[in-house]
């Protein structure tokens, strides 16, 4: 409380009119001083809220504008755009696991998660395995040559960039199986079913989650919201079969929304389970209100995956 509080309550008998006005808004404000000072006051919630709200809006308005440019500018420009998210997220899975203790060798781990999309637009699935054994036996060769380098180490490198790129390489093996717009909306509705699923459950779960889904990994997650965003997953799928896309027919795209929906929420669980090792919130900070690009992708990288082999095994791709 100010100093001014007590020599003012000494005087406010002697205040009159709009000095005594003056002198009860003082003694209001000063009430409220600590609650000021903690950003608790009900102005400074409201005012946090709406700006996190316009920073995670604006950052996520520029991620999807930066990805359908890219979808439907072709299939060269959605491969450099997955290599590159490939290779941050990489990044990110690196830099979460040396907290824990690990020291993999990130120019071999980073240098594969770039590859591995450039190899499936050039030579789809021949290509995948040819990078993979490339990266074997770059870390095997790393391995016997540094002494410093363990065990761990070792498979730590190699699962970064499969985990990270070699799943991201499916949105380049849907994209480049047809050059123009049908692969290019079939992609953007196989990420627009990721993202539903997100959206949904998140929306779903937080007005009516009751029943928690993995509360020691993430304790938000509800069987309400798993429920609700596998609906969405399967809305989009049937939508792109309702218009065609890609000769689609309900039955496999009711299959793939489900199997994209699952995938998808098995991939924020591992990532949270990631985090929740080495006691991190968020992967970096790379996207304002979101946190790292991995934060962002961790559904889509198995939820892809798991659309590459619907279609695949589905007879589309």
């Amino acid at each position: 409380m100010s100093d001014r509080g007590p020599e003012r309550q000494q005087d406010r008998h002697e205040s009159v009119g709009i000095d005594r006005h003056i002198d009860r808004l003082e003694d209001r404000r000063d009430a409220k001083e600590a609650r000021r000072s903690a950003g608790a006051l009900a102005g400074q919630r409201a005012r946090g809220w709406t700006e996190r709200l316009l920073t995670r809006t604006t950052s996520g308005a520029i991620y999807a504008i930066v990805v359908l440019a890219c979808l439907y500018a072709g299939p060269v420009a959605t491969t450099l755009m997955v290599s590159a998210m490939a290779w941050l997220c990489c990044s990110e899975f690196f830099r979460i696991v040396r907290m824990g203790g690990r020291m993999p060798n990130e120019v071999v781990g980073l240098g594969a998660a770039v590859l591995f999309p450039l190899a499936a637009y050039a030579y789809g699935l021949r290509g995948l395995v040819i990078v993979l054994f490339l990266l074997l036996a770059a870390c095997a060769a790393w391995y016997v040559f540094t002494p410093r380098a363990n065990a761990a180490d070792v498979a730590i490198t190699v699962f970064g960039p499969l985990y990270t790129s070699l799943t991201f390489s499916s949105l380049v093996m849907v994209r480049v199986f047809d050059g123009g717009l049908t692969g290019a909306t079939l992609t953007f509705g196989v990420m627009l079913s990721v993202w539903a699923n997100d959206a949904l459950a998140y929306v779903v779960g937080s007005r009516l989650g009751a029943h928690k889904l993995a509360p020691r990994i993430s304790p938000h997650k509800s069987w309400e919201g798993f429920y609700g965003g596998i609906v969405a997953s399967v809305v989009v799928w049937v939508a792109m079969a309702a218009y065609g896309v890609a000769d689609l027919e309900t039955p496999l795209a009711i299959t793939g929304g489900l199997f994209v929906g699952i995938a998808s929420v098995v991939g924020d669980l591992f990532e949270s389970r990631l985090k929740r090792g080495v006691g991190v919130k968020d992967s970096g900070n790379f996207m304002p209100g979101h946190g790292g690009l991995l934060d962002r992708s961790d559904s889509m990288l198995f939820g892809s995956m798991a659309a590459y082999f619907v279609l695949f095994f589905g007879g589309i791709l």
